[in-house]
C-alpha cells in the first residue's frame, strides 16, 4: 500500500471516505446449527451454568478470570444480576443445542463504535462446551456477527500466562500484537495483557476458514475432525490468493 503523506510531508494513515460508525451489538439471539447464544439472564441461565460448571474436576477454569470460583448458586446468581443488563460487556449464554442445556458464556465488551473497534471477552465454558463444534461456532457467530454489523477490528486480550487463551486465540484466526506489561491488576496480582485481533479485511477468509471446518464433511462418524482449523484457514488463505476476484462481502 502506498505510503500518504500530509501537506508537512508526515506520513499519515489511509483515507477511510465512506467509514461510518456501526451500531452497538443488539441484545439478541445468535443462531447457529450448533448452539445457540441467548442474552443471559440470571433466572434463564444461573442454575444450569452453575451445574455445568460444576462438572469441573476442580477450579482451574477459573484462574485467569477476574472473578469466580462460586462455591454456591446464590453467590453465581448474585454475581450474574451485578453485571448482566448492561450494554458493555453485553454477555451472552452459550446453549449447546444436542441437550439444550445451557453451557457456556461468553460477552461483547470495550464497545468503540466511534473507532469501530470491539472485544471478545468473559469467555468461560463447562465440560459440556470444551472441545465440541457448539464451542468453535460460539466464537464464530460473535466473530460475524460484529463484522457483519460493520467493525473494523474484533479484539481479544488475556493473561499472558494464560497459556490456553493465548492457543484458542491463535487458533480461531487472531493475530498477536504484543504484550501491554503491568497492564492491570486481579486477585490481588498483577497482570501482563497479551493483545489479540482481527481485522475486516481477514474475515472473508476466516468465514470461509471456519464454515469449512463446522461443515459435516469434516467430520467422520465419531465426530473426529477430518482437518483443523489451521488446515482450512491456510487452505482458504492460498485459494483466495490464487483467485483475487473472489467475493469478499460479508
Amino acid at each position: 500500500m502506498t505510503e500518504l503523506v500530509n501537506e508537512f510531508g508526515q506520513p499519515i494513515g489511509q483515507p477511510l471516505p465512506n467509514w461510518r460508525p456501526p451500531p452497538p451489538p443488539p441484545r439478541e439471539p445468535i443462531d447457529g446449527r450448533f448452539c445457540r447464544l441467548e442474552p443471559l439472564a440470571p433466572e434463564v441461565h444461573a442454575d444450569a451454568l452453575f451445574a455445568a460448571n460444576a462438572l469441573n474436576a476442580d477450579d482451574r477454569s477459573w484462574t485467569y478470570m477476574a472473578y469466580g470460583p462460586f462455591t454456591t448458586v446464590e453467590a453465581y446468581r448474585h454475581w450474574m444480576s451485578e453485571n448482566w443488563q448492561g450494554g458493555d460487556p453485553l454477555f451472552f449464554a452459550i446453549i449447546e443445542r444436542s441437550s439444550g442445556r445451557p453451557a457456556g458464556v461468553a460477552s461483547y465488551l470495550r464497545i468503540a463504535p466511534q473507532s469501530g473497534s470491539i472485544e471478545v471477552g468473559h469467555i468461560h465454558f463447562s465440560p459440556l462446551l470444551k472441545r465440541t463444534r457448539a464451542a468453535t461456532e460460539a466464537m464464530y457467530l460473535m466473530m460475524r456477527r460484529v463484522f457483519e454489523l460493520g467493525y473494523r477490528r474484533y479484539e481479544w486480550k488475556c493473561d499472558a500466562l494464560n497459556a490456553a487463551s493465548r492457543a484458542a486465540a491463535q487458533r480461531l484466526g487472531f493475530s498477536f500484537e504484543g504484550i501491554f506489561r503491568q497492564a492491570t491488576v486481579y486477585k490481588g496480582r498483577n497482570r501482563d495483557t497479551a493483545w489479540y485481533a482481527v481485522l475486516d479485511a481477514e474475515w472473508p477468509t476466516l468465514r470461509q476458514a471456519f464454515e469449512s471446518w463446522l461443515a459435516d464433511d469434516n467430520f467422520d462418524e465419531y465426530g473426529k475432525q477430518r482437518m483443523s482449523l489451521a488446515h482450512w484457514r491456510q487452505t482458504v488463505a492460498r485459494s483466495r490468493a490464487a483467485a483475487p476476484t473472489s467475493d469478499d462481502s460479508v
